[in-house]
């Protein structure tokens, strides 16, 4: 056989075999390769589905899936109290509410009326002022409470300081130790009205408590203007104060 003929045969069959083997993959992908609708055979579909799907009682912990054949009804799984808007108020109850706020602001108004301070004072008649031992006796008669900032203070029960009781002698303060040694020219009463839940009753607890210490400590009452208090003055505040009761 001529050497080129063989040549032409030899790429024929080469060719040839090429060509098969492409066609023979080919096949073979197509088979493998589904299509998405041809996932699952029709006579075995929806069995798949089923058993896929599908939730055993002992499984379905939190109740997502109906179980039976019921169906649920999804508007009675609402809380029909949550979401029932909340009744409106009586116009008997708003009117009370309105009523409750106007006293409050009144009360508010009448307390701002008051004095911020009232100062009285007790000074000495003897020309040594009052002893320091004397004092302490005297203010623990009276049911003052030496207080840590120093001075003496009325307590009420919530623990709440209605007034204080300071000395003349500049810091104002009481010493706690060598009382024999002190002496002051006179004791100063303070009392804030506003700051105190009843002023009327802590006034007249205030007078009645200054004196007592002015009769026991041999001492003269003074106004906030270092004069001698009257009857007419303690009337006046006495006047104010019952505004705000």
């Amino acid at each position: 056989m001529d050497k080129e003929l063989l040549r032409v045969v030899i790429i024929l069959i080469g060719v040839l075999v090429m060509i098969g083997m492409v066609l023979w993959h080919f096949v073979k992908s197509l088979r493998e390769r589904r299509t998405p609708d041809d996932y699952y055979d029709e006579d075995s579909y929806d069995d798949r589905v089923v058993d896929e799907f599908s939730v055993e009682e002992d499984d379905d912990e939190m109740d997502v899936f109906a179980l039976g054949n019921e169906l649920v009804d999804g508007d009675a799984l609402l809380d029909d109290q949550a979401i029932k808007p909340s009744p409106k108020p009586s116009a008997d109850a708003l009117r009370k509410d309105v009523e409750k706020k106007q006293a409050a602001t009144l009360a508010n108004s009448r307390r701002l009326e008051l004095p911020a301070l009232i100062e009285f004072s007790i000074v000495a008649r003897a020309d040594q002022g009052f002893n320091g031992e004397d004092l302490f006796e005297a203010f623990e008669r009276v049911g003052l409470r030496y207080g840590s900032v120093r001075v003496f203070e009325r307590v009420d029960a919530n623990r709440m300081v209605d007034f204080a009781v300071a000395s003349m002698v500049d810091p104002g303060t009481f010493p706690d130790t060598g009382l024999e040694d002190f002496y002051c020219p006179g004791i100063v009463f303070f009392m804030q009205p506003r700051e105190v839940d009843a002023p009327l009753a802590v006034f007249d607890d205030f007078m009645e408590t200054i004196d007592t210490l002015a009769d026991e400590l041999d001492g003269v009452v003074w106004d906030n203007q270092r004069q001698p208090l009257t009857a007419e003055t303690v009337a006046q505040f006495r006047q104010i104060l019952a505004k705000a009761a």
